[in-house]
């Protein structure tokens, strides 16, 4: 059954939890171990289970030409070429019989690495090795039993029951094959594989989709069987017998894919999770990062209506990262989204600068609008900050604002040395902006007067010239000119 997140409606569920009944994605699931499958719901706290990709793997019917073109990567390419390419040039004794029954074994146990790969997750084939390293052949000696026990089963049947008996055994023996096989592959069990009640048991799990299935795995035998006909009758035998056997061992290894698809696809179903295996895992997987997980946290309690919660966790994490310019934009659009004038009126610091930064004097000027009405004696107590929103403002045309903002700087900030560039901004907010010169050249000569010190003072007497002809203030031109 395919499941969507919870909080992502679209995206794939990753995990379950039994306590919440709900279901999460990776996206909501961040600080997970997928390796160990260990997720705790951020919720409740308690155990998850894996889905891994049972709710996003693609049905098999969509992945034909997929199935059709594995066996003509590397690895397996050349497990068939040396599988039937080596006993057609070795001689036809002993000897070649030898060499032909290993190579069919391996070939046997490169079928059952493909089933169990492709149920875990990897859509690429398995490397070279596995079809001649040492270990592994027992699962050969399994299904030689299987195949064994079926035959003696269906003869069984026929010397109890007569031929409707044998027909009948016949025919769920044939039908029953796939999933003989599938099971073989994941329990590595003779008796599993031919117990009837489990084999009934994974088809009645899978449902329809066995059947259609099914019916590919006919097509398909009978494709490899009108191919190798054709090649033996149209060919020379020593060219026949290897291009049968390549054909053979083609057809062989897409079966056994599909069916290892089939288990990857219906995993949930059959009580095991796999994820895909062959995608490039980020660098810090492993390292479970805390901001991601915060994030997580922040999204759910959102969409969940927690705004007291989430602002809380935005808060808390601001203590630990009074500069975190992405948590502060966070806090803002929270509380301007909850017109929360008392909150954005205690935090109106971090988030002036962070506007001001932005250069957003709209945003600005609303805020401020804002705290304003809420408390007409409301004035910014920093001197540096006060320049800075009024410049931001400034450049916006929000100039009776930023004017307001640097009203009685000498007095509120007397020793600050942010003076001189306050009333100069005051002064072009006058000039440039309100065309009132008389009050600009009376903030330009009160600061010629009171700061004779300060190092932007040489430029004064530029900015008056500028008023008194009623010329933008600008201040002096650049000079690029170099000193003999």
């Amino acid at each position: 059954m395919k499941h969507d997140c919870h909080y992502h409606p679209g995206d794939p569920a990753k995990w379950h939890c039994g306590e919440c009944q709900q279901h999460f994605c990776a996206r909501c699931m961040p600080d997970a171990n997928t390796k160990q499958r260990r997720g705790l719901c951020p919720q409740c706290n308690k155990a998850m289970r894996y889905l891994g990709a049972a709710t996003e793997v693609v049905p098999f019917w969509h992945r034909l030409g997929a199935f059709f073109r594995y066996p003509f990567h590397t690895d397996p390419l050349l497990v068939i070429a040396i599988c039937t390419l080596v006993p057609a040039v070795v001689p036809q004794n002993l000897l070649g019989l030898l060499v032909w029954l290993l190579l069919a074994l391996a070939l046997m146990k490169y079928t059952y690495a493909v089933i169990n790969r492709t149920a875990e997750g990897h859509l690429k084939p398995p490397p070279l090795a596995e079809a001649f390293s040492g270990s592994g052949f027992n699962i050969v000696i399994l299904q030689i039993l299987v195949f064994a026990l079926m035959g003696g089963l269906v003869t069984a049947a026929g010397m109890l029951g007569g031929p409707l008996l044998l027909m009948l055994t016949l025919a769920f023996v044939v039908l029953a094959l796939p999933a003989s096989i599938m099971v073989l592959a994941m329990e590595r069990s003779v008796g599993a594989a031919v117990n009837p009640l489990n084999l009934a048991t994974l088809i009645a799990r899978i449902g329809s989709p066995y059947f259609l299935l099914y019916g590919y795995l006919i097509l398909l035998v009978l494709a490899s069987a009108a191919a190798q006909d054709f090649a033996l009758t149209h060919f020379s035998e020593w060219v026949s017998r290897p291009l049968a056997g390549f054909l053979n061992s083609t057809f062989t290894l897409m079966l056994f894919h599909m069916l290892g698809y089939l288990l990857f696809q219906y995993q949930e179903e059959l009580g095991f999770a796999a994820d895909y295996q062959d995608a490039v895992e980020p660098e810090d997987q492993h390292h479970r990062d805390r901001s991601q997980r915060f994030d997580a946290d922040l999204d759910m309690n959102l969409k969940d209506g927690n705004y007291d919660r989430a602002q809380a966790l935005l808060l808390e994490q601001l203590k630990r990262e009074p500069d975190n310019t992405l948590r502060i934009g966070q806090l803002y659009r929270l509380l301007a989204a909850r017109n929360d004038l008392r909150s954005l009126h205690a935090n109106h610091p971090r988030i002036m600068a962070w506007l001001a930064a932005r250069n957003d004097g709209k945003a600005l000027a609303n805020l401020l609008e804002q705290l304003q009405q809420a408390d007409p004696q409301f004035r910014l107590q920093d001197a540096e900050l006060s320049v800075t929103v009024a410049s931001t403002l400034y450049r916006s045309g929000h100039y009776r604002l930023a004017l307001k903002l640097l009203q009685d700087f000498h007095k509120r900030f007397a020793d600050s040395q942010a003076l001189v560039p306050a009333y100069l901004l005051a002064a072009q907010a006058l000039a440039n902006g309100l065309g009132q010169w008389e009050k600009a050249t009376a903030f330009l000569g009160f600061i010629q007067r009171q700061c004779p010190q300060h190092p932007q003072h040489p430029e004064i007497q530029c900015f008056l010239e500028q008023a008194q002809e009623r010329q933008p203030l600008r201040g002096p031109k650049a000079n690029f000119n170099v000193a003999d």
